[in-house]
């Protein structure tokens, strides 16, 4: 197997957990461009030294990107899970802005729903790293050597 690690195919589980994360990221993605754009713009942290319409936008055209590499890049999955998670690590200054600053979007109109809401980041990036094997090719690559 000269260097390859082989990793075990995905359960049904992981399989569900992916293609819900990858639904998300679209639906999410979509609603940057169109109907939730104003919601998406008070997550922008105001020492973003960009445009916050930009920043909205790109994020998500971004996002439409990484959903569909969830749903449809199978030989690159394991890859795609690790920039999914990283991704989902440098959106997180936004919903801690979210919170310290008060703003009220997406329904969060209280300090305890914006806090609460701080804790599903760490899941998504788990689900992300768990449900495209990510985090057991790593592992299995490490025992390898």
């Amino acid at each position: 197997m000269s260097g390859e690690v082989a990793v075990a195919r995905p359960s049904v589980l992981k399989t569900v957990a992916r293609i819900w994360l990858g639904a998300s990221l679209l639906l999410a993605g979509a609603g940057h461009l169109t109907w939730a754009r104003t919601e998406f713009l008070a997550q922008v942290p105001r020492w973003v030294p960009l445009d916050a319409d930009f920043v909205v936008l790109a994020s998500g055209v971004v996002e439409l990107v990484l959903g569909a590499a969830l749903l449809f890049a199978r030989r690159w999955r394991t890859q795609v899970g690790w920039v999914v998670a990283a991704f989902f690590v440098a959106v997180f200054p936004g919903n801690i802005s979210q919170y310290t600053n008060g703003i009220s979007a997406f329904g969060l109109d209280t300090d305890r729903a914006r806090f609460i809401r701080l804790f599903f980041q760490p899941v998504l990036v788990a689900c992300a790293l768990w449900s495209t094997g990510a985090w057991e090719a790593w592992r299995a690559s490490k025992r390898s050597r």
